[in-house]
């Protein structure tokens, strides 16, 4: 099981191929391939664990390439996460244009039977609240080894996750083209209300209409 402390930005690529043409020239080394995630949070029925800042999701990862047609992955190898409060919500002791981080405690496993897990967490009276999937490819930057830069294709849109230490990620940032008013500290939950309520449509689950295909 890995225990530590989280500390990540999320970044919106608004010109994906431009953004690929900067990886490729800063010599990013991709060191997982382009993957299928399909995400389920958990939570009582009260929704207490999101009203305390904290997550409990199940995660169901496969070559993009053999993904399914279906939103319902198939029942195979999965990782259990639990995610607590941010550490970092404290707006006073922050300094005014300051970059923000999310900084929160993360526990993770690898679970060989994801099915079992989830009659676990319903037989604790935990239910699926929140369902979303992305294609996620994984990046290392050459003397950045300490940072991991994930390339999110999303139904909302497209995204970088930053993840290492903060010097490490305003350094990555910077080469790709970034300053600090742009970072995101914001779940992919809220980013999809927040996209709804742009669009004018109701929030339910954050899924590819149909299952998208490789690049």
């Amino acid at each position: 099981m890995k225990s530590n402390n989280e500390t990540e930005i999320k970044l919106r690529v608004t010109d994906v191929p431009a953004l690929l043409r900067r990886l490729k020239k800063l010599k990013a080394q991709q060191i997982f391939t382009r993957t299928h995630e399909f995400n389920t949070l958990y939570d009582t029925p009260k929704k207490n664990l999101h009203r305390q800042g904290q997550l409990i999701r199940v995660r169901v990862e496969q070559p993009a390439s053999r993904a399914s047609q279906k939103h319902e992955p198939p029942r195979t190898e999965a990782k259990l996460t639990y995610k607590g409060p941010a550490q970092n919500k404290s707006k006073s002791a922050r300094t005014p244009g300051q970059p923000r981080y999310k900084v929160k405690e993360e526990f993770e496993l690898t679970l060989s039977d994801g099915e079992r897990m989830r009659r676990i967490l319903s037989a604790l009276g935990l239910r699926p609240s929140f369902l979303y999937e992305k294609f996620r490819t994984t990046y290392v930057l050459k003397g950045h080894r300490d940072l991991k830069i994930e390339f999110d294709e999303t139904p909302i849109g497209t995204f970088l996750e930053l993840e290492g230490s903060p010097a490490a990620i305003n350094r990555a940032a910077k080469l790709l083209g970034y300053v600090p008013s742009q970072y995101i500290t914001e779940t992919y939950g809220g980013l999809y209300i927040a996209h709804s309520r742009r669009v004018g449509s109701k929030p339910t689950n954050m899924l590819f209409s149909t299952t998208k295909k490789s690049r």
